[in-house]
């Protein structure tokens, strides 16, 4: 899967006509140097690396076993759950290493402002961006993410991805209910916290464009399932989009 058909697979959930991507994502060395292709290919449509977990000095040494898979890279900053400072430009220097072996990279809205140069040279590669924004503390009103959403699609972004802390039901219904609403751009939620499990079936279920597991022992963020026990979950789901 390269980037054009990434991008079509992105869509086609959200046109009544496909299933959710299932993306697992790998967030150690061990996990990475172990990583089996037959098993990471069964388990997932893409494979997650994030940049930000793995260390500056990982690179294609590291993970040149894994490019017949389509690679969404990630460097995550900190304020948003990851390991690098939000103006450390190494952050950004370890997405451009990786953009040649990338089906696709992950940005968050936030970083935007201060990645001009970074997503002219993505769009001049023709390589799709996930403009991502992380709650840890609440699921955000719907007017909060209408506009982190229109501020993804406003600079370019072929999906908008949300990750929000679901503490009730009200939450949960409430993130369904973005998901179900036309952001003009491909859309992804997931909850985490004590509902974080089921929100991932049902988001995926509303129409979530990306699915987040985990590949290995370890999740990457809280609420994850296992890649391979999420993709079966998914692939029993009916799409709601249109319900």
């Amino acid at each position: 899967m390269d980037g054009a058909s990434l991008d079509m697979a992105i869509h086609s959930w959200n046109q009544g006509v496909g299933r959710g991507t299932v993306v697992g994502s790998v967030g150690d060395l061990g996990t990475l140097d172990s990583l089996d292709t037959t098993a990471a290919r069964a388990a997932c449509d893409l494979v997650e690396l994030r940049l930000d977990l793995l260390g500056a000095d990982c690179d294609r040494v590291r993970w040149g076993h894994l490019l017949e898979q389509p690679l969404l890279m990630t460097a995550r900053r900190g304020d948003e759950g990851g390991a690098v400072d939000p103006d450390d430009p190494a952050r950004l220097a370890m997405l451009e290493r990786a953009l040649p072996d990338a089906a696709a990279v992950d940005l968050e809205v936030a970083s935007i402002g201060m990645a001009v140069e970074f997503l002219h040279g993505v769009r001049e590669a023709g390589v799709p961006w996930v403009a991502s924004f992380h709650d840890f503390e609440r699921t955000p009103e719907l007017a909060e993410l209408r506009d982190k959403a229109a501020a993804a699609r406003e600079a370019g972004a072929a999906v908008f991805k949300v990750a929000a802390m679901i503490r009730t039901p009200a939450d949960l219904a409430r993130l369904a209910d973005f998901q179900r609403e036309d952001q003009g751009v491909a859309v992804a939620t997931m909850g985490m916290g004590p509902l974080a499990v089921v929100s991932r079936l049902l988001c995926a279920q509303c129409g979530s464009v990306l699915n987040y597991g985990f590949l290995g022992d370890a999740p990457t963020a809280p609420g994850q399932w296992s890649a391979g026990e999420l993709q079966q979950a998914i692939r029993r789901l009916e799409p709601l989009v249109n319900g």
